[in-house]
């Protein structure tokens, strides 16, 4: 979240912020649900809401209108999945893309299958998007498409254009305000072929992009990571580009979410309660190991507070510093 700068005038910091927008959530929130507030009071209620906003604690178990509303949303929904599943990176298993549906469906009950399969095809680079995939793969390319989703899809309709032999002066660069006249193109897209054996020019492209992103509102990734990727081939596909770009550090830095790959499923303080958990296994031969396993690792994910955040009653407790608890999904 941006903090109040006394040199930024204040229509353009409520702009920025989007203070306005969480504002009304919560009294809607508050509207929704006074009778489970009132015991807690209104000062506490929006004092609780605005914290788990700063923390990005705020976004499970939302609707998908909700957590795409704002970049501060949608960031924060890519630290929620990544902190609530980096086992599954550490445990080495890849996955399908109906199964990171499914996880991404435990934390937004309405996220659309549309953006998981966008996802999908930027990891894979296929158009067979059946194929599993790393836990780290996915992310990154589901970084990059759900936080960019507006200025992607303006890029494909470009790119498009150029695969159709439109010369550049030709190409219609769709506005901000046109982005949501595009009717499905990740749909379109992934229900036809595409043609990665003869992809676009890339200073035809990159003209494009820099057009795009002198008249879009939405954000987009960094020109000068774009323009490294575009410069260093001589034809390029729209998603042999995506997924140049889904591996660039830029992309974390400027979202400022997700660590490098490298240090991507660290987290030494779960490691240590795991040796922990198996050490006492160890040192109880006799125990049923299955079940102390079990009851071993409910406790670790319920280490952290216990408590749940007042605006929501399904809320999942994330501590600041990212560590995940466990959800209300295991309950049911």
């Amino acid at each position: 979240m941006n903090r109040l700068n006394p040199t930024v005038p204040a229509d353009q910091y409520l702009a920025d912020s989007n203070v306005l927008f969480y504002l009304n959530d919560a009294v809607i929130q508050l509207l929704e649900h006074k009778e489970e507030y009132n015991q807690f009071g209104v000062i506490r209620y929006f004092a609780e809401y605005f914290s788990s906003v700063k923390n990005s604690n705020h976004v499970l178990f939302r609707e998908f209108n909700y957590i795409q509303a704002t970049p501060h949303n949608r960031a924060s929904f890519i630290r929620v999945f990544w902190k609530c599943y980096r086992q599954i990176g550490k445990s080495g298993d890849l996955l399908s893309m109906l199964e990171y549906r499914s996880l991404l469906q435990l934390l937004c009950p309405d996220f659309p299958v549309v953006l998981v399969q966008s996802a999908a095809r930027i990891a894979v680079m296929d158009d067979t998007i059946d194929c599993l995939m790393s836990f780290s793969d996915f992310l990154y390319a589901f970084q990059l498409q759900f936080y960019y989703q507006e200025f992607l899809d303006c890029v494909l309709v470009i790119y498009q254009d150029l695969l159709a032999g439109k010369s550049p002066n030709t190409v219609i660069v769709p506005t901000s305000t046109s982005i949501e006249q595009i009717p499905s193109v990740s749909t379109e897209e992934n229900n036809k072929e595409e043609r990665p054996q003869n992809g676009v020019e890339p200073s035809t492209l990159v003209q494009c992009i820099d057009a795009l992103c002198d008249r879009s509102k939405h954000s987009h990734p960094p020109r000068s990571c774009m323009r490294e990727i575009l410069k260093q081939t001589d034809r390029i596909s729209y998603y042999s580009f995506l997924m140049s770009l889904a591996k660039q550090e830029a992309i974390n830095q400027t979202i400022g979410v997700l660590p490098s790959k490298a240090e991507l499923l660290i987290d030494p303080e779960m490691d240590q309660e795991l040796d922990k958990l198996i050490a006492q296994i160890v040192v109880s031969p006799s125990s049923n190991s299955s079940s102390s396993a079990v009851g071993g690792l409910k406790e670790v994910q319920k280490k952290a507070s216990p408590r749940r955040n007042i605006h929501h009653r399904r809320r999942m407790e994330v501590e600041s510093d990212g560590s995940t608890e466990e959800t209300d999904s295991s309950e049911n």
